[in-house]
């Protein structure tokens, strides 16, 4: 669990990233979470767009798919939502140290 500083650290982070997962109207399909994972695993800080044509994304669904995949969720704002998640990858400069 991350604490609000470090909330607010990330939420400054993410401001300044583009989005780089986009979710259409099929949703968080299985391959989109495999592409949600390797940028967590890569970059422990993701922002996902979702498009005009998707359906809203709830509280709940939020909440399940952060714990599917074992990741935080930063905030949400409109239609982007911030994941968070520690990496184990060697060789990057992790977001929270």
């Amino acid at each position: 669990m991350i604490t609000k500083k470090e909330r607010i650290t990330l939420r400054s982070l993410a401001s300044q990233i583009k989005p780089t997962i986009w979710v259409g109207k099929d949703g968080f399909t299985d391959n989109l979470l495999k592409q949600i994972e390797s940028e967590l695993f890569d970059h422990e800080l993701v922002k996902i767009s979702m498009q005009e044509n998707s359906d809203p994304i709830t509280e709940f669904e939020l909440s399940e798919l952060a714990v599917k995949l074992g990741a935080e969720v930063v905030t949400t704002i409109g239609r982007k939502i911030v994941l968070y998640k520690h990496s184990e990858k060697k060789g990057i400069k992790h977001k929270l140290a």
